[in-house]
Parts: C-alpha cells; sequence; structure tokens
C-alpha cells in the first residue's frame, strides 16, 4: 500500500525531482518506508512514490519499478493473486529478481498488456510507462477500493492518491457547487466528481490511457458483474457451502503479508466473521500475534464492546479495546477533516479514525475489515423496500411479519421505507424540503438524476446492489476507509470484496439472504460455527455509532462557526440561531470547518 502522483506537462515546462518531492510529501503518510521518483525528459512525464512495505520488503521491490527498459511502474494496492499470476508467467519464459507483488503487475502488462488487469484479484491503483507505445496505462481497481484522482486542462495532466498533491501543482480553491449541494442537502456522495471544482476521480473498474503522441487520453470500462443463473438456482445448503468455501477463500489471499496482520471486531456480524474465518486460517499456521480491536462508545446504548469481547473469547482471540474520551475527539478533529480532504457526512468516521489508530500503535501494518457486506448481503433496512417490490403478496406479507427480526424495525417503518426509497417524486419532494435552507438559485442547481436512477432500480434488486457498488454508496465508504487507514500507514483488506465473491453472493437466491425473519441469513448460517447464538442471532445493527452527545455538545461555538462561514453564507437564506437536525448540523460544520483549511470559496 503506497502513495502514487505524477505529472505530465503539454507545454514546454521542464519537470524536476522538486515538485515531484513536494507532491509525494503530502502523502508521506501513505508510505513511510521508501521514496523514489521517475523523469522521461522526452515524454515531459514525472513519476512520484512512496512506499509501505507490505510484501517482500527489500530494497529491491522499492518504486517507481523497473521492467528492463521497457516500462516505468507506480502502484498502489495489493495483487492477492500474485502467487498463481507469477507461476503462469514463469511458464512463459518470465524470470523474476524479487518475491513482490509489483513484479508480477509489471509482468502482467508486458505480457498481456491493458488486458492484465483481467488476472488481478486484489486492490489497486497503478500508473505504466510504457515507452514503447509512447503511452501512460493507468488502472483503478473493480470497485475502487484504492483512489485514482485527477486534473487535466491544456497545458497539464496530473494524477494522485490523494487531492493534496495535485494542488501543489494546481492550486484549486473553487468548489464544485453541484457536489456541495448534493452532499449537504441530499447526503449522497459522487463516484467520479469531487468537492474541488477540475478534480476528478478515475471511476472503479476503469482503465485509463494517455497517448504522449497526441496528448489526448481516454478511459474505458474493463469489468462489470454478472449474474450466474446456475448459482441462483443453488438450494439452501449448496448455496450456504459455496458462500463459506468463497469467503474462507478471500480471507486466505488476504493474509499474504510479510508484515504483522489485525481486524476490526464490532459486536455484530460483518467483521466478526472476517475475524473468525482469518483466526481459523492463521491457527492452522501458529500465528498467535493475530489481534482484533474494537472501539467502545462512551454511550452504552451503542457500545459494541462488551458483545466484541463475547466474539473475542469464544474465538480464543487476542483482543484489544479502545474507548475515546471528548479531549480525544476534540485534539483530532481539525486534523482529520483536513487528512480526508472533503467533506463527510457522519461523526462515525472518527471511530474508525480511532480503530486505526490503535491499529498502528500495535504495530499492525495489515487490518481486515468488514466493508461491503451490507451492499452485497441486503444489509440495510431501506432494502426492505427492494425486497417488497420484488414479491408477491404472499410473500410480502410473511416477510412483513417478520420484518422486526429481520431489521430490527416495525411493519409501519417498513411500509414507509418502501414508499420512500422506491418512489422518486415522494424522495424528491422531501429532499426539497430538507433543501428549504437554502437560496432558491441553488436548491434549483441540484441535480436529482442520480437519485432517479436509484429509485428506479429497486425495481430489480441485482441492478439496484450494483448500482450501490459502482456509483452510490460504496463509494463513498471506499473513500473513507483508505483515508482513514493510510492517515496511519495501514493497509485495510476488504474480503467481502472479492470479486470473485461479490459475483457469487449477488448470484445466490435473495431468498437465503432474508430468510425466516432474519436479514443476512446466509452470513449467520457461518457465523454460527463459530461464536454464541446471541451474536449471531442478534437483529440490533448498531454499527461504528458516535457519541455525539459526549464528543460534540450542542454549543454556541458551532453556530457560529457554521454562520462564519462565506459558503454558508452565500448559499443559505439566512443565519442559524438552533438546528434541530444534528447529522445536518455536522454537515454545515464540517463545510465551514474545511472551507478554511483549504481556503475554499465559492462562485456568486
Amino acid at each position: 500500500m503506497c502513495g502514487i502522483s505524477g505529472l505530465i506537462y503539454r507545454d514546454k515546462t521542464r519537470i524536476d525531482n522538486t515538485i515531484l518531492k513536494r507532491m509525494t510529501d503530502k502523502m508521506s503518510h501513505r508510505g513511510p518506508d521508501a521514496e523514489g521518483f521517475y523523469i522521461n525528459e522526452d515524454s515531459n512525464l514525472g513519476l512520484g512514490h512512496r512506499r509501505l512495505s507490505i510484501i517482500d520488503t527489500s530494497e529491491a521491490a522499492n518504486q517507481p519499478f523497473f521492467f528492463e527498459d521497457k516500462h516505468v511502474l507506480v502502484f498502489n494496492g495489493a495483487i492477492y493473486n500474485y502467487i498463481e499470476i507469477r507461476e503462469e508467467l514463469e511458464k512463459q519464459g518470465y524470470t523474476f529478481k524479487t518475491n513482490s507483488d509489483t513484479e508480477v503487475l509489471i509482468a502482467s502488462y508486458d505480457c498481456w498488456g491493458e488486458e492484465c488487469t483481467k488476472k488481478f484479484n486484489g486492490m489497486w491503483a497503478f500508473a505504466i510507462f510504457d515507452s514503447e507505445n509512447n503511452k501512460l496505462f493507468c488502472s483503478r481497481d473493480r470497485f475502487g477500493i484504492k483512489p485514482f484522482y485527477y486534473y487535466a486542462d491544456h497545458d497539464k495532466f496530473i494524477f494522485a492518491s490523494e487531492i493534496k498533491p495535485i494542488l501543489e501543482v494546481e492550486k484549486i480553491e473553487k468548489v464544485n457547487v453541484q457536489i456541495l449541494l448534493q452532499y449537504l442537502i441530499m447526503n449522497m456522495g459522487d463516484y467520479k466528481d469531487t468537492f474541488f471544482e477540475g478534480i476528478t476521480i478515475l471511476p472503479a473498474s476503469h482503465n485509463l490511457v494517455y497517448d504522449f503522441n497526441t496528448h489526448q487520453f481516454q478511459m474505458y470500462k474493463y469489468y462489470e458483474i454478472e449474474f450466474n443463473k446456475e448459482i441462483n438456482k443453488l438450494n439452501l445448503d449448496e448455496s450456504i457451502k459455496l458462500f463459506e468455501e468463497k469467503f474462507e477463500e478471500s480471507v486466505r489471499l488476504r493474509l499474504r503479508s510479510d508484515v504483522k496482520i489485525g481486524s476490526a471486531l464490532s459486536g455484530g456480524l460483518d467483521s466478526p466473521y472476517v475475524t473468525s474465518v482469518a483466526n481459523k486460517i492463521i491457527d492452522k499456521k501458529n500465528n498467535r500475534d493475530f489481534t482484533a480491536i474494537t472501539v467502545g462508545s462512551l454511550d452504552k446504548r451503542d457500545d459494541e464492546s462488551g458483545l466484541a469481547k463475547i466474539i473475542s473469547e469464544a474465538l480464543k482471540v487476542n483482543h484489544d479495546i479502545v474507548i475515546p474520551k471528548p479531549d480525544e475527539f476534540n485534539e483530532i478533529l481539525e486534523d482529520v477533516i483536513f487528512m480526508h480532504e472533503e467533506p463527510f457526512a457522519e461523526l462515525s468516521i472518527f471511530m474508525q479514525n480511532f480503530l486505526m489508530k490503535e491499529a498502528n500503535k500495535l504495530g499492525i501494518k495489515v487490518f481486515l475489515d468488514g466493508q461491503g457486506a451490507d451492499e452485497i448481503l441486503l444489509g440495510y433496512s431501506r432494502y426492505t423496500a427492494a425486497f417488497l417490490r420484488n414479491h408477491g403478496w404472499i410473500s410480502n406479507i410473511k416477510f412483513l411479519r417478520g420484518v422486526k427480526s429481520h431489521y430490527n424495525i416495525s411493519i409501519l417503518e417498513a411500509v414507509k421505507i418502501y414508499f420512500y426509497f422506491s418512489n422518486y417524486f415522494i424522495r424528491k419532494m422531501r429532499l426539497q424540503i430538507r433543501g428549504s435552507i437554502l437560496k432558491k438559485k441553488y436548491l434549483g442547481v441540484i441535480n436529482f438524476v442520480q437519485l432517479k436512477t436509484l429509485a428506479k432500480s429497486y425495481k430489480n434488486i441485482f441492478e439496484l446492489q450494483k448500482n450501490e457498488i459502482f456509483y452510490f454508496l460504496l463509494p463513498c465508504i471506499l473513500r473513507i476507509e483508505d483515508k482513514n487507514s493510510m492517515l496511519y500507514s495501514i493497509e485495510s483488506r476488504l474480503p467481502f470484496l472479492d470479486y470473485q465473491f461479490v459475483e457469487t453472493v449477488l448470484s445466490i437466491n435473495n431468498n437465503y439472504k432474508i430468510r425466516d425473519g432474519w436479514s443476512k441469513y446466509i452470513l449467520r448460517r457461518g457465523l454460527e460455527k463459530f461464536v454464541p447464538d446471541e451474536i449471531t442471532y442478534n437483529n440490533r445493527k448498531i454499527g461504528l455509532n458516535a457519541p455525539v452527545e459526549h464528543w460534540w455538545p450542542r454549543s454556541e461555538k458551532i453556530i457560529e462557526t457554521i454562520n462564519n462561514s462565506k459558503i454558508i453564507q452565500e448559499i443559505s437564506k439566512k443565519k442559524f440561531d438552533f438546528i434541530e437536525d444534528r447529522d445536518l448540523e455536522w454537515r454545515l460544520y464540517n463545510i465551514a470547518v474545511w472551507e478554511k483549511l483549504y481556503n475554499m470559496k465559492i462562485e456568486k
């Protein structure tokens, strides 16, 4: 796991190491172990790299990495099946000087060209300078676990793992108004645009090819999730067996590391299942250095540390619990907003931040987490709307009778969710009411097209899940996961997002995911082999809820910060005296602090 950057000047401006070093220094936390640079004067290209050593920690695997005199690579991520690919390449005559996945990646490109990405099981954002074809080949992994930001104008093309390195070359202080309003009123992020006008994101499953002959670039999508009808025909027992086999294979691949490994451990289902399977595999290696970490809450209603302790004792795994205090939160408040580079939706982000901070303190460099499970296993309560739309009356009556167990919501709440999330006009009307805080000209700017697309997809669960994975919820979750983990030089690995596992689960009969009054039923059946039923069949979904009243009590200072924001003064009808919705209050406050930290401005 690393930080990459690149700069191409289309005019006569020359690149030197000074500018490249300024860019990589801005993300030194992503790679504290080594740095490197490459400049090609003929193409006017510069590449920079910061390294976090995970596989083959020797200097021989440092980057930029050269393949003969043909290719130069900067790479952020991990190719988990590099051993199998290496064996395939060796049969074709390739030899290797290191034991790294980096060398396998660049050799794969030499062998298969742009088709190489279809061979990889992993997470990545990389750029390869191909001197023979005079092009730069860039790629981002299938689900966008690793970031790739870029900026392009007539004079230059810049890319990096974070936004700050780009700002070292191109000073951008203009707010992307559409994204700002989308965040504030719709509480939605974006999969391809940022809050900084002109800075864009290479979407998941996309390659970007820059041609030095024409100084033009193009993008194309190389991957799509396919529905497997044969898997959908399997009975319950066959589906459970396949689910468990594929997940164990995913975890096994993600345990390949030359450094210390740990995992998150909540009191829910997702991270406990990851921890259980990982612990089972690691036991076979007699490695007892594996540690699970829990972030507890000062709010006892949301504190999962007690449940996590039951799990750790059942698994006999090393367990560490941290419960952050208000002064600890205040110490990192502005630093976290700065390091995330863009406003984020909830204070729960800080809970995950403390989780990664504790992992770093314990010397853990590879960290397993449960992100992605809710999206592929219909874990969110709003999926009740999709389930109801895709079943008949008899099935729906049975479903509603058990919805209290499914999602810990009442029948009335389930019906409300159905009408709200599956009906575009109802949802749009409610959001427009929320947007009544805005001046008329800004309320009219909000683009509801994405919302309409999402509402339509509730007619087909498979399409809904693909939309959330590629375009809506998951991109925002993964952006936060990456920023929080890399801030503490930790490589976060996500077994639920192995692409082969995702393809399998999305094809499994949905009636096995929600069954007998239980959400994520197929996962629970796997988890019950490891932990007590009080964990496996607990229907309360807590998540990393922050103790808002302890950390961030209402205050005049919060309101004053919001009202002093020039951006908020421009878009809001009036000054605020009291904001009842604390989530909205946080979003406004986050905008105000972000504006100050990055000197952002909005055009009037």
